[in-house]
């Protein structure tokens, strides 16, 4: 094991002081709302499916629904250009309503504007489990680049890879839940029924995982800031090479003096 692989001292969370420890927390909830979109992430997520399932309620008109739900991701992802934020997650929410809209309008079944998400939210849950047995957690993947630690954590900091491996089982397992309660309902309930379940199950099981998560990376050693390394290296790179041009230029100049000093004897021999 090289010393880069090593996991430094103060990775240990045992010496780590108070202050540094709520610094850590402090620093997870914020990379967490960044990587989850926080409220508003939320609501852009709940607001498409809650208004299709209300106007289906309505009036039973699939077309009438999904205007109304396309629109309504229209107009976050157009607000959020208009007050100059970050566009992801209205972006995938339109997406994903996008799909929804296409496979109910393709089978004539409103039931059908769930299934694209109720996929994906599968193979989001095969993925963590997945990811985590095979020693690359998810949840690492994502947040990584959040805690500017990219992939350091692999190698170098165990216990925070310990703790993702935890958070990603907890996002597997979650969704599978999930999925377990959403599919069977899906062949039984009827549309309305299971629109109305499905947006139940849209936040509760999503803030179980995030403050899971937390937990796990709030009690892990603090992230190493392999962008903060990168650019310590790059000052003390230019620091040696400005010290070797020091050098050589006092080098040239004690050489230019010998040179000066030996031609002055040889004019004064002459």
């Amino acid at each position: 094991m090289t010393s880069s692989d090593k996991p430094s001292s103060d990775t240990d969370p045992t010496t780590r002081p108070d202050s540094q420890d709520a610094d850590t927390k402090a620093v997870t909830e914020a990379a967490l709302f960044e990587a989850f979109g926080g409220v508003r992430g939320m609501v852009e997520t709940v607001v498409p499916g809650l208004l299709f399932v209300t106007v289906f309620t309505i009036n039973k008109d699939l077309t009438a629904s999904a205007v109304a739900a396309l629109a309504v991701s229209l107009a976050l992802v157009v607000v959020r250009l208009i007050r100059k934020d970050t566009v992801k997650h209205a972006f995938s929410g339109v997406f994903g309503v996008a799909f929804g809209v296409a496979f109910a309008k393709m089978t004539g079944n409103a039931k059908d504007f769930y299934l694209p998400g109720m996929l994906y939210t599968l193979g989001l849950a095969l993925a963590y489990l997945i990811t985590t047995l095979a020693g690359v957690p998810l949840i690492g993947l994502i947040l990584g680049p959040v805690f500017k630690e990219n992939l350091s954590w692999r190698t170098r900091n165990p216990g925070r890879k310990k703790a993702y491996a935890k958070a990603s089982y907890a996002w597997g397992l979650i969704l599978l839940a999930k999925c377990a309660i959403l599919f069977p309902l899906y062949w039984w309930a009827d549309t309305t029924q299971f629109g109305w379940v499905l947006v139940a199950l849209k936040i509760p099981p999503f803030l179980l995982a995030v403050y899971l998560t937390w937990v796990f990376l709030a009690k892990a050693p603090p992230p190493i800031d392999v962008f903060a390394e990168m650019e310590a290296e790059e000052r003390a790179e230019k620091e040696r090479k400005a010290e070797k041009e020091r050098e050589a230029a006092a080098a040239a100049a004690a050489r230019e003096q010998e040179a000066a000093a030996v031609r002055d004897g040889e004019y004064r021999e002459y």
